[in-house]
Order: C-alpha cells, then sequence, then structure tokens
C-alpha cells in the first residue's frame, strides 16, 4: 500500500530515523589507531546495510518527503564522519577526503538552493556507486583483517569513490545547466 508523500511515519523513515541516532556511536567505535576495530566494523556494516533496508521498504511502500531528506543526511553523517575520523587517526590521506567533503558540500548547497524553486535532485547510478564505494572503503579500512594488511583495497576504493564523486557531481551540474525550470518543475536524476 503507497503512502503518502508527508508522511513521517513509515518504516522506511523509522529505520533512516534509527541510522542517524546510532551514527555517533558507530563513530566513536573507530579507534584513534589504523589497526581496525571488529565492534567498529559489525555496526559500520549493519548500518551499511540498513541504508539497503530503508531503500527497499522506500520503494516498496513509497517514497516520503522527509526520507528523501534523512536518508542522504545519514549517509554524509556516516561516510563523512568515519572518513574524517580516519584522516585523524593517519589511515586515510586528506586530499581525497577534502574532496570528497567539498564535493558533498557543493551539491547539498545546491540540491537546497533548487529545492526552493521545487526542483528535486534524487541521488544519480554513479552517485549511489560512489556512496557503495565509500561505504566499502570505510569497512575495510576499519575491518582488523583488512586494515593493515589490505591498505591497497581500501585506498583504491577510496579513490574509486573521489572519481565517481566528481563524475557524478559535474553530472549535476550539467543537468542542470541542461534543465529550464520555468518549462516544468522536474527532477534531475
Amino acid at each position: 500500500m503507497p503512502v503518502d508523500p508527508s508522511s513521517v511515519k513509515t518504516w522506511a523513515n523509522l529505520v533512516t530515523v534509527a541510522r542517524v541516532i546510532l551514527a555517533p556511536f558507530m563513530l566513536v567505535l573507530i579507534p584513534d589507531t589504523p589497526r581496525g576495530s571488529w565492534p567498529a566494523f559489525l555496526l559500520w556494516f549493519v548500518l551499511c546495510a540498513s541504508d539497503g533496508v530503508d531503500g527497499y521498504l522506500a520503494r516498496r511502500h513509497g517514497a516520503t518527503n522527509l526520507g528523501a531528506f534523512l536518508d542522504p543526511l545519514a549517509d554524509k553523517i556516516l561516510v563523512l564522519g568515519a572518513m574524517l575520523i580516519l584522516v585523524a587517526n593517519d589511515t586515510y590521506w586528506i586530499v581525497p577526503v577534502a574532496i570528497t567533503v567539498g564535493r558533498e558540500l557543493g551539491i547539498s548547497l545546491y540540491r537546497t538552493f533548487v529545492a526552493s524553486k521545487g526542483v528535486s535532485v534524487p541521488a544519480s547510478k554513479i552517485a549511489k556507486w560512489k556512496t557503495f564505494t565509500q561505504q566499502l572503503s570505510v569497512g575495510f579500512a576499519i575491518a582488523p583483517v583488512t586494515a593493515l594488511d589490505a591498505k591497497w583495497l581500501w585506498n583504491g576504493l577510496l579513490w574509486v569513490s573521489v572519481a565517481l564523486a566528481l563524475i557524478s557531481g559535474c553530472q549535476y551540474m550539467w543537468r542542470a545547466r541542461r534543465h529550464d525550470p520555468s518549462v516544468e518543475p522536474a527532477a534531475v536524476a
């Protein structure tokens, strides 16, 4: 049964709110050394998997305006928070993280600006792949079995996510430039 887009109390929103609430606990679990942590990895895995669960629920029952706002927020809190902690503990190099943070801030400001004009900007497929590679990179960087012994893996995934972030950011800007909001308020995918 489809839900009203203005609904607040939905299963998908409940999962997303739980992700936002649990994010600070996840971030506290990341150790201050680059050796990894099983509790941090396990909670990271659960929170990343729940991102798929809330997406499934939203597609099955209908997306809501609150969910469209909270889901990307939960992703950003988790991913950017974890990346910044991994920079602070000398696991990640600051350059790819700074590029990622700059892109996320730019796109978030853009989305806020066009939303005030009635234009929706849902995540593109490339942006979804970007988030997935970011989640994998952080996961492998905090998993004890790969934190030290497979640096090439999570570092490579980090750079792939940077490339995807830049491509999807350019994609959003290109589509926005080609879109004429005066004709119709449409989604920029």
